[in-house]
């Protein structure tokens, strides 16, 4: 599939959907306790205050069928991603919430915060993902720069 083609009209679709999540998160979500606050901190997040967790039994996919696809053969949303950061709101997969993955998330916080909005870090993001791939992504390879152990 040719990411880097269809992405324009996917961004509209991904970021619709990513606010409507983050919405959920922010409304179903849990604050952070005061250890994941001074995470949040350590790794650049500007207001952890304002994050919410939302433990899920999976991450929640796309309605929309080509987005869905899209999701699911980059790789953004495949079977072993137990965690998916939307703005402020984090999704953790039950049983997955290690300080590690929290941090990496965390980290994702940030970079949303630095882009400021949704659809300014998708833009981004998802031109990283049809560039070079999920693993190889910037924005990856910087959350897993600061993930804590």
């Amino acid at each position: 599939m040719d990411l880097a083609s269809k992405l324009p009209e996917l961004l509209q679709k991904a970021t619709t959907w990513a606010e409507g999540q983050s919405e959920f998160i922010m409304e179903h979500g849990s604050p952070l306790s005061v250890t994941g606050i001074t995470d949040a901190r350590v790794v650049g997040v500007s207001n952890p205050e304002a994050i919410r967790v939302c433990v899920v039994q999976c991450l929640p996919l796309p309605i929309d069928n080509e987005l869905r696809t899209v999701a699911l053969e980059t790789g953004l949303l495949a079977p072993n991603i137990v965690g998916l950061t939307l703005g402020h709101g984090i999704f953790i997969v039950d049983g997955h919430g290690t300080r590690r993955l929290l941090s990496h998330e965390f980290r994702h916080v940030h970079q949303y915060e630095q882009a400021g909005s949704i659809s300014a870090f998708l833009s981004v993001y998802l031109s990283q993902i049809a560039s070079v791939g999920y693993r190889e992504a910037p924005l990856e390879i910087d959350a897993r720069y600061h993930e804590i152990q």
